[in-house]
């Protein structure tokens, strides 16, 4: 690690040590969705030095999107997301590689982008990609950090596959709030994608308690934080045949 680099993580190395911080720069981390959650965690992977970030967002930027998500402008209006997201992270931060892919994802390309990576985000806004992406990375062994937003509301959890439930144990239907725009207050997106970044990294690095077998459940209005412990479904279609 150069003396610039030790400078820029200078107040995190405190906290996951020199071999944390060597660990996070080789570590490899899929992003699928980079819209307000997604802008936000990858905002922070960059910034904490994740040494590669791979973005998957077939979206372009419209002026609906600006209220949450924090890696576009009034001047990136009709710009594909994935493009300006990797000039914005590559300016933050040039120790970090970006890949992109401006295209919709589908099993064979979740399969092909989770096979190569260490922790799998879920920033998507639909259900249907959201249970192709959980499938595959139960069947690859791979860990999914999973966050949902709704007004002042959110959740997050964390699957690892073999040591808890998956997103199937909980969801068996795709949910009907996956056919419409599910209104968002701003910050929301933050915190909740915030919370997956810091998620990401305990995984990353060993560190703490996941969220496995739990989810954390927050109401903004009221500054409620609850935790719900989930359990595996033992019939569930996608994970019941793996061994805990």
């Amino acid at each position: 690690m150069s003396k610039l680099e030790a400078e820029r993580y200078a107040r995190q190395i405190p906290i996951i040590g020199m071999d944390g911080q060597r660990r996070l720069s080789t570590s490899s981390v899929l992003i699928v969705g980079v819209g307000g959650l997604g802008s936000a965690v990858a905002f922070y992977l960059t910034a904490m030095g994740v040494g590669k970030l791979i973005l998957v967002d077939e979206g372009r930027i419209e002026l609906s999107n600006l209220n949450r998500q924090i890696l576009y402008s009034s001047q990136d209006l009709g710009l594909k997301k994935v493009e300006v997201a990797k000039s914005r992270l590559r300016k933050l931060n040039p120790h970090v590689t970006i890949e992109t892919y401006d295209q919709p994802l589908d099993e064979a390309l979740a399969i092909e982008l989770v096979k190569r990576v260490d922790v799998v985000v879920d920033a998507l806004d639909n259900w249907e990609s959201r249970l192709v992406l959980n499938k595959v990375c139960v069947e690859y062994g791979k860990p999914l950090i999973h966050a949902g937003i709704e007004g002042f509301y959110g959740q997050i959890m964390t699957i690892v596959p073999g040591k808890g439930p998956c997103l199937a144990c909980l969801f068996r239907e795709v949910p009907r709030t996956s056919q419409r725009a599910v209104p968002v207050l701003g910050a929301v997106s933050g915190v909740l994608g915030t919370l997956e970044a810091v998620e990401t990294v305990k995984i990353l690095l060993s560190m703490g308690k996941p969220l496995v077998g739990r989810m954390l459940i927050v109401d903004l209005l009221s500054m409620d934080f609850r935790i719900v412990e989930v359990k595996r479904n033992p019939r569930c279609p996608i994970c019941s045949k793996i061994a805990i």
